[in-house]
């Protein structure tokens, strides 16, 4: 099975290294949408929790609500930054594809994930007006109060953290041959990382813009702090922790 999904990645990773511009930008943007959509549903199930209820309630329901982002993600073959940095690994590494064609993709992915994730955002959240009313709009604003200040180490270590179940949620889905054995290749690492409050960047540029538009007090510059280094932790955490090493492991059995 391992080196069928190895085959499987390395041809995924080659075919995304070699979109057109147009088509990535498209797929990315609405990837990021996916993702900020996932967000926003989390938010909406757990935080309408009492508190009463316990932590482990609301963060168990948000853990249940967010991978809904991901499995879109895989269905429709969007373009995630994350996910990408598992899948294009063993293309690399296979030489089918250079590393400034990982590096050109990865970088346009992200932007496109950025737009995408902000115009869901400003659009369906904010001006809609989603979380205007309590208890969520104080709990956005402490979500990205708190995501903002977490030290950099904290950051770059839960960076790590996320991507590694994003991308296990990505190669197990790989393997998966049925729409519902898909989506829970994608819940069940993607729930664990929501629930152990990893950083994933591109869930961040949901939820830190989404708590500064409702009044957080949060600068840009925190914002692209947390994503910098989030960014970092999450390269780690998939294109080490999963593209390469599952390619060192399996890739040549």
């Amino acid at each position: 099975m391992q080196r069928d999904i190895i085959i499987t990645a390395t041809a995924v990773g080659a075919d995304k290294a070699g979109r057109t511009a147009g088509r990535l930008f498209i797929l990315s943007v609405l990837a990021g949408a996916f993702i900020a959509l996932g967000g926003a549903l989390s938010v909406m199930l757990g935080q309408g929790v009492s508190p009463a209820a316990g932590p482990g309630v609301q963060r168990l329901l948000s853990a249940l609500a967010f991978p809904v982002g991901l499995f879109l993600v895989v269905t429709f073959g969007a373009d995630l930054f994350t996910g990408n940095n598992a899948l294009l690994i063993p293309a690399l590494n296979s030489r089918r594809i250079g590393v400034f064609a990982v590096v050109k993709n990865w970088t346009m992915v992200w932007i496109g994930n950025f737009i995408g994730a902000l115009l869901f955002t400003t659009l369906l959240v904010s001006l809609s007006g989603l979380f205007d009313n309590e208890p969520y709009h104080t709990a956005v604003c402490n979500i990205a109060q708190t995501k903002a200040g977490l030290s950099p180490w904290v950051i770059f270590l839960r960076g790590i953290g996320a991507n590694w179940c994003v991308c296990l949620a990505v190669w197990l889905a790989l393997g998966a041959k049925t729409l519902g054995t898909k989506a829970l290749a994608c819940w069940i690492p993607v729930a664990a990382f929501v629930a152990l409050g990893y950083e994933h960047c591109i869930a961040n540029m949901f939820f830190i813009p989404c708590g500064m538009l409702a009044g957080a007090d949060v600068s840009a510059g925190q914002l692209f702090l947390n994503l910098a280094l989030s960014t970092a932790g999450n390269i780690i955490g998939g294109a080490l922790m999963v593209g390469h090493l599952f390619h060192r492991l399996y890739g040549k059995q």
